[in-house]
């Protein structure tokens, strides 16, 4: 990661740090799940710093996916406070995260969501991928209206039919 540098006053360098983006993350992409590799990538290459345990500040439906993918669902009221972890990430990074997540396939979008930490309460403003928008409320529907608070290995693992409800 190259950083930008300038003259200050009096000859001094000045090194500006790369711009960072926070993401909220509570599926695959946790420690312990199947996409979390990326995370660990980014974090080596000094594109991503993990900040911490999270939840969110409103509460959000949760749900499974067809295939136990984890959907979180831009419907503010509903479900539960969901819990995850929260990174500092690189352009960089946040463009490998979108790859993944297919943000330009309409799988998800990124968006802003309020959290706070898990141990200490304060608030932190933060993007997080949602389902998108064209199928979010058909994904609450099929889930019976349930959230979960955190994906888990139970869910990772599912049951016999696709779905993890």
């Amino acid at each position: 990661m190259v950083a930008a540098a300038g003259e200050g006053a009096a000859g001094t360098v000045i090194t500006t740090p790369p711009r960072r983006s926070v993401v909220f993350t509570y599926g695959t992409l946790k420690r312990g799940f199947g996409n979390h590799a990326l995370m660990e990538e980014l974090t080596r290459s000094g594109d991503a710093v993990f900040l911490g345990s999270y939840r969110t500040q409103e509460k959000y439906p949760l749900v499974c996916g067809p295939y136990r993918v984890p959907f979180l669902l831009n419907l503010p009221g509903s479900g539960e406070r969901v819990t995850g972890e929260l990174y500092g990430v690189s352009s960089g990074g946040l463009a490998r995260m979108d790859e993944l997540e297919g943000t330009s396939r309409g799988h998800y979008e990124r968006l802003p969501i309020k959290l706070v930490v898990l141990e200490e309460g304060e608030a932190e403003e933060a993007e997080a991928y949602f389902a998108h928008s064209s199928y979010a409320r058909e994904l609450w529907m099929k889930n019976g209206r349930r959230g979960l608070r955190a994906y888990s290995e139970k869910e990772a693992r599912g049951r016999s039919s696709k779905w993890c409800t």
